[in-house]
C-alpha cells in the first residue's frame, strides 16, 4: 500500500468499494465520447470506464507512482494513463472535440479544479465527481442558503448541477474524516453573460469576501457612492445568479 501513502499528502483517499465505483461511473451521460479521469490513482475507476465502450479514455494522475502501479496493472492502456497535472496542463492536449471529466477529486485542490475547469467550460460540458460532502452541498446550494458562495454562483452560473448521493468514509483507504459525495454537472445554454464577466467576477468575490455585511458597503470600491439600487441593501447570499448579473449590468450603465 506504497501508493496510498505517497498520495496521502495529495489529499486522496482511494475508492475500494467497486458498487461505488460503478454506481460513480455510470453516473456518465453519454454527452461525449472522449473522458478524461483526474487522479485515477489506483484505477478502481478506470477500469470500469475502459470497459464501456461508448468512450475514449484518458487518465491523468500528477503521482508517478500511481502512473507506474496502473502500467504494471493495465499494460494494454498504458498510452491512455498519462502523468502530468491537470492544473497546469493545456485541456487542448487531451481532446480536439469536447470532453467529459470525472474523478475522485483531491480535497485539497478540488476547488482550483472547479476554476479550471470554468475557464474551459466551452469544452467540458459534463463533469461527474466525488468530493468532499460540504464542498458539494455549498456548490449546489441555492441561493439563500448559508453554504451559497463564490464557488455556488460561479459552477451555477454556466452549469446545471446535481448531487447525486452521499458515500461514506469506510469505503475509501485510508478513511477521509468526513463524509464524500458525487455530484455531476452539465453545461446549460449560457453562452456568454449580459454583463462584462470581469467585473461580474469582481462583484461576487467582494461580496462574499465580506459576507456578513449588505452589499452597499462590500461593494464600496466598486460603486459610486450615488449609485443605488434596491440589492444594495441586501447581503451577497440572498442573490440568485441572475439577480447579480443584473447588479453587474445596473453598475456597468452607471458606470457610463
Amino acid at each position: 500500500m506504497s501508493i496510498v501513502r505517497a498520495k496521502k499528502h495529495l489529499g486522496q483517499h482511494f475508492l475500494r468499494d467497486q458498487n461505488i465505483a460503478c454506481k460513480i461511473t455510470a453516473s456518465l451521460l453519454p454527452v461525449t465520447k472522449g473522458i478524461l479521469e483526474i487522479g485515477p490513482g489506483m484505477g478502481v475507476l478506470t477500469r470500469h470506464l475502459l470497459k464501456d465502450s461508448k468512450f475514449s479514455v484518458l487518465a491523468i494522475d500528477i503521482d508517478q507512482e500511481s502512473i507506474d502501479y496502473l502500467h504494471k496493472e493495465l499494460p494494454e492502456h498504458k498510452e491512455q494513463i498519462i502523468y502530468g497535472d491537470f492544473l497546469k496542463s493545456d485541456i487542448r492536449n487531451f481532446y480536439t472535440e469536447p470532453f467529459s471529466i470525472i474523478g475522485n477529486l483531491p480535497y485539497n485542490i478540488s476547488s482550483q479544479i472547479f476554476f479550471r475547469i470554468l475557464e474551459n467550460r466551452n469544452l467540458i460540458p459534463q463533469v461527474v465527481c466525488m468530493i468532499q460532502k460540504e464542498v458539494a452541498e455549498r456548490i449546489c446550494s441555492p441561493h439563500g442558503n448559508k453554504a451559497y458562495g463564490i464557488l455556488s454562483i460561479f459552477l451555477q452560473t454556466y452549469y446545471d448541477i446535481e448531487y447525486l448521493f452521499t458515500v461514506g468514509e469506510q469505503v475509501f483507504d485510508p478513511p477521509p474524516k468526513v463524509k464524500s459525495a458525487v455530484i455531476r454537472l452539465m453545461r446549460n445554454k449560457r453562452e456568454k453573460l449580459d454583463c462584462d464577466e470581469k467585473l461580474f467576477f469582481n462583484i461576487v468575490k467582494s461580496g462574499f469576501n465580506q459576507r456578513r455585511k449588505t452589499l452597499r458597503n462590500s461593494l464600496k470600491s466598486i460603486i459610486s457612492p450615488d449609485f443605488t439600487s434596491e440589492m444594495l441593501s441586501l447581503r451577497p447570499e440572498q442573490l440568485s445568479v441572475e439577480d447579480f448579473i443584473t447588479l453587474c449590468k445596473e453598475i456597468e450603465q452607471a458606470n457610463k
